[in-house]
């Protein structure tokens, strides 16, 4: 007996590679997943300093930003610049290598987060 649902869809194309199961456009011009890539936020960004899984090797984190991944990425790219250090944006987070959350703090609150300092 055959099914009536209408869940296959395309997943993959010669033309565009990958294929989004849900707005059924290439998965480089989704529009579901970027939607989907803001994270919800309290409006608090917090940063901490974090070791763990990094061979004792201390990061900044900053969490909590509601911005799109370009956004997030300059975001970045200014926070690295202002501490001289290098760093990462993996996830909705942006690592910057070494202890800078005065620093990264400061720079946050002058460009109007509400900022809030998480762990010690």
């Amino acid at each position: 007996m055959r099914s009536n649902k209408t869940n296959s869809g395309l997943v993959y194309s010669t033309e565009a590679g990958r294929m989004c199961p849900e707005c059924r456009k290439p998965v480089a011009d989704c529009i579901c997943r970027q939607a989907k890539a803001m994270a919800p936020s309290d409006g608090v960004v917090r940063v901490l300093r974090e070791t763990k899984g990094r061979a004792g090797k201390g990061v900044t984190l900053i969490k909590g930003l509601a911005l799109d991944a370009l956004s997030l990425a300059q975001l970045g790219k200014q926070l690295k610049t202002a501490c001289g250090s290098g760093g990462t944006v993996k996830d909705g987070v942006i690592e910057v290598q070494g202890d800078h959350c005065e620093r990264v703090m400061q720079v946050l609150k002058t460009q109007g987060y509400v900022v809030k300092r998480v762990g010690g």
